[in-house]
Order: C-alpha cells, then sequence, then structure tokens
C-alpha cells in the first residue's frame, strides 16, 4: 500500500509552493521518495523530534529549510508546519506550532 501526503492547511500547501527554487525541488524530490519507501528516509533527510513529530530537513542555494510532519494510520504523512531557517537552532516557536498541529492532528484521528 502506497503512502500518501496530506496538509495541515491549504495556506501550508501554499507556503510550501511558494519556497525558493531550490528548496521547492529538494521539497518535490524528498516527498516523492516518501511516497514510494515512507517517511524515514534516515539522516541528514529526516529526523525524529519525539513523540510523533518528525522533520524534513531541505537544503539548496537559496539556504535552509524545515518541515515538520506527522505519520498517522493507514500510510498517511501528514504536513504540518514548514519555514526557511534564518539560524542554526529551530528557533523553538517553530516547533511549538508544529506540536500544537499534531496535537490537533492526533485528536481528529481519535
Amino acid at each position: 500500500m502506497p503512502y500518501t501526503i496530506e496538509y495541515y492547511n491549504e495556506n501550508l500547501q501554499r507556503e510550501i509552493l511558494e519556497l525558493p527554487p531550490t528548496l521547492l525541488a529538494r521539497y518535490i524530490s524528498l516527498t516523492d521518495r516518501m511516497l514510494d519507501a515512507g517517511p524515514n528516509l534516515g539522516e541528514p533527510h529526516t529526523k525524529a523530534f519525539g513523540k510523533g513529530l518528525f522533520e524534513l530537513r531541505l537544503k539548496g542555494a537559496e539556504g535552509i529549510a524545515r518541515v515538520f510532519f506527522c505519520t498517522r494510520i493507514g500510510q498517511r504523512i501528514v504536513i504540518l508546519h514548514c519555514f526557511v531557517k534564518k539560524d542554526q537552532k529551530t528557533p523553538e516557536r517553530h516547533k511549538t506550532l508544529a506540536e500544537k498541529r499534531l496535537k490537533e492532528v492526533k485528536d481528529a484521528d481519535s
């Protein structure tokens, strides 16, 4: 059974499509792999944050971006949040927003 990718909302999907060109190309390449092989691509492509939260790590000519996602029953990958990274460390507000959305997705599945 193949994997599917869903987005937390349409605004998020639009934000991802507006990523700088090389970051968007990397996103498309990695998510295509995820659809076939599943969400665990391993580092440096994906990283677990714990409690069911993961990040997709994008690197391109324009910089670095992160895309938070979770997995759900039925081989569903849900994209929760994305941002272009400006600092070495992931800002806490981005992780907090992704965790909040993860909880909402889990609650909706219950």
